[in-house]
């Protein structure tokens, strides 16, 4: 359960019971501020009413929270410099509170759209207009907050265009000081929530397709891929391909695609091959399960040969029998109604707002080529002897490394994202991790790895608290793409290594079980770490641990750490 306070200019009740009530992950108990307290609250972060948030909603009319801008509305002589001077001001507020609160969300500014009718001409002016300087105030907004890991710009526009025509309500303003029609709130408590998700590592992250109706038009297995109805000068197959490529742009934000159909595996991989108008190539899909085989079974098979939970899935169909048997099967997937009409799939696709995510990061937009290098890994163990012999030949190197602000994204989504090889499954913010790995008596290590077939990129965390001579792993993680290849073993041997060298004599590790991270509490018992206490790992630093000799390590101290 996350709490949250919403401090507003206007009566918030309306939008605290839909974001209370509102279904799906995460749950959150939020509150309101006092009516039209908005400036006396932002200026005690630290009342004691105030704390234990885990989020804050600000949510404010410009012509009531700036002065400035009053005047300029009504038409006097106001600068645009004057009005972003308070602006800036409302942002330096904001500051203290990233020290007492993960996430501070701030809505951007907007008018109703009949004040902008009242002198179009004006309106994109300069010195008068008012689209033009409430774009200037947005976007000064947005640049006072950039550096910030905690404070997140929503767009009100996105909410208030949704509902239309009927968005601004004068006569609930007058009645009760509600600037908006309902729906503006229902769709606002969506959009948090959905940022929450995004923060919190709850997003999904693959989607899983139909080919046949869903992803072209026609039966591949009957018409030909030649005759698919895919692109060219015609309005269906025009909309296939610009569901291809809002497909396409999620993938390049780290969301994973696959293919559930039944169809012959070979006839439904040539069209993808052949098919000119394909935008959607083999190497951008992950996986698939092309059979006569029932999908509910296919998809829980392929989430499993992924790695992921089906929590993570999303899954599109144009046929509601098949729909339905996924959503009575495996109701933790997402399976979404969808149009019968394919000049509506791209919009339906944008709108579904589940794949939200604060930072995109490079592992992120190569995570589809790591799993296609991941296959041709397999195609190589599959062809040796041993494991010794497979992992020899992958020419494995791992690059070790303090936490960088540059890596502090990917770090942070790997410790909310990973849910296996997870000691505690704790989860951060961006902003948490960065002043919890600031204390003096902490220390974390990120690993990098890559192999002959390619980069997996930053795919490990180790952390250490340091008490005296103790040493408490806070954190060991590893994505499971690169689990089983003796990088879990270099990443103790280096929490070793280093914890040695801070005068630690013993290593202590607490784990904490999860439905899904029994993974890392094999590892521990392999390890043999001594368990004097269930889930409870001690190792004296005296006992030497050795590299693991199939892998190249890269210092960032420039020293080598072979030795025992």
């Amino acid at each position: 359960m996350l709490r949250g306070l919403l401090v507003t200019d206007f009566t918030a009740e309306v939008l605290a019971n839909y974001l209370n009530n509102l279904e799906g992950l995460p749950a959150v108990e939020v509150s309101a501020a006092a009516f039209n307290q908005v400036m006396p609250v932002l200026m005690s972060p630290g009342d004691p009413s105030h704390q234990q948030k885990d989020f804050l909603f600000i949510w404010t009319q410009p012509e009531r929270l700036f002065d400035a801008f009053r005047r300029f509305l009504e038409f006097e002589d106001v600068s645009i410099d004057e009005i972003l001077q308070e602006v800036d001001q409302f942002c330096h507020l904001l500051r203290p509170w990233e020290k007492t609160t993960a996430n501070i969300f701030v809505a951007t500014w907007m008018l109703p759209p009949y004040q902008h009718k009242m002198n179009i001409l004006q309106d994109m002016k300069t010195r008068h207009g008012l689209s033009y300087c409430l774009m200037k105030m947005n976007v000064r907004l947005v640049e006072n907050v950039a550096d910030s890991r905690s404070i997140h710009v929503l767009d009100t526009r996105v909410w208030t265009e949704t509902v239309g025509r009927n968005a601004f309500n004068p006569k609930l303003w007058y009645m009760g000081k509600i600037p908006f029609d309902p729906q503006v709130f229902k769709e606002a408590a969506s959009g948090i929530k959905a940022a929450l998700r995004g923060l919190k590592g709850l997003s999904r992250k693959l989607i899983l397709l139909d080919l046949d109706d869903t992803l072209w038009g026609g039966i591949v297995g009957d018409d030909g891929w030649e005759n698919i109805c895919l692109g060219g000068h015609d309005p269906m197959g025009e909309a296939f391909v610009d569901f291809q490529r809002a497909l396409k742009s999620l993938k390049q934000q780290g969301i994973l695609l696959g293919i559930i159909s039944k169809n012959e595996e070979s006839v439904a991989l040539e069209a993808i091959r052949r098919h000119p108008e394909m935008i959607l190539k083999e190497e951008d899909f992950s996986g698939w399960k092309i059979n006569w085989m029932d999908k509910a079974q296919n998809i829980a098979e392929l989430t499993s040969e992924l790695n992921l939970g089906l929590s993570s899935v999303v899954f599109i169909d144009d046929n509601p029998v098949e729909r339905a048997r996924v959503r009575e099967t495996l109701p933790d997937v997402l399976v979404p109604d969808w149009p019968q009409d394919a000049l509506l799939s791209r919009q339906s696709l944008l709108t579904l707002g589940c794949f939200d995510s604060p930072n995109v990061t490079a592992e992120d937009m190569n995570r589809s080529k790591m799993y296609a290098q991941e296959r041709d890994r397999q195609k190589v163990m599959a062809q040796v002897g041993s494991p010794e012999e497979w992992l020899k030949g992958l020419d494995i190197k791992v690059k070790v490394a303090p936490l960088l602000n540059v890596d502090l994204a990917r770090t942070a989504q790997l410790l909310n994202k990973t849910n296996q090889m997870n000691l505690t499954t704790r989860r951060m913010t961006e902003g948490e991790l960065a002043q919890w790995a600031d204390h003096p008596s902490r220390r974390l290590w990120t690993f990098r790895v890559a192999d002959k077939f390619g980069d997996s990129g930053l795919a490990g965390i180790a952390s250490l608290e340091i008490d005296g001579n103790i040493g408490r792993i806070t954190d060991f993680i590893l994505s499971c793409r690169v689990f089983g290849r003796k990088i879990e073993d270099l990443m103790f041997f280096i929490v070793h290594y280093y914890a040695k060298k801070d005068g630690v004599r013993q290593l202590q590790a607490r784990y904490l079980p999860t439905p899904k991270n029994k993974p890392c509490l094999e590892f521990l018992r392999r390890l043999g770490l001594k368990e004097a206490e269930p889930h409870i790992f001690t190792w004296d630093t005296e006992q030497d641990y050795d590299a693991p000799q199939q892998l190249t390590m890269d210092l960032f101290d420039g020293s080598t750490a072979n030795a025992k």
